[in-house]
């Protein structure tokens, strides 16, 4: 392993999701992957929680303002955010991305298990750069 951020716990949800993917294919709705991801996790005896509620940080105050619901927090670092469509849009990514930013969860996959071509993706904000952290 390198030297990624949580890389060890990304590597192992990467992992599931595959085995998820392989085992449903890709033309279910996403409840199904939801809950076949679900069982993977318990399987492998990795920590999760399906769909918590995450708070939303004012980039100004600091103060929470809103909440977030995720499909999954693992081991209380990742953010899992689920997709069963045909095509990964920007703005599907970008919203995972703009939750980091104003969370205090540093890293998120995006699985979109509708594509063709199955490839997660890792989304990075690191607290260093979240002003109301420092707040």
């Amino acid at each position: 392993m390198g030297n990624l951020l949580h890389e060890e716990i990304t590597f192992k949800i990467n992992g599931c999701a595959y085995k998820v993917r392989n085992a449903y294919g890709m033309h279910h709705k996403e409840m199904v992957f939801q809950k076949g991801l679900t069982e993977q996790f318990t399987v492998d005896n990795i920590p999760f929680i399906s769909q918590p509620r995450i708070n939303i940080y004012s980039v100004i105050t600091g103060k929470p303002i809103a909440v977030y619901i995720p499909d999954f927090l693992v081991a209380d670092l990742v953010i899992v955010e689920l997709k069963s469509v045909p095509y990964t849009t920007r703005g599907m990514e970008m919203q995972l991305c703009e939750y980091l930013k104003t969370s205090k969860y540093e890293v998120g996959i995006h699985l979109n298990f509708g594509e063709e071509t199955f490839k997660p993706r890792r989304f990075i904000f690191t607290n260093d750069r979240k002003q109301f952290i420092q707040i």
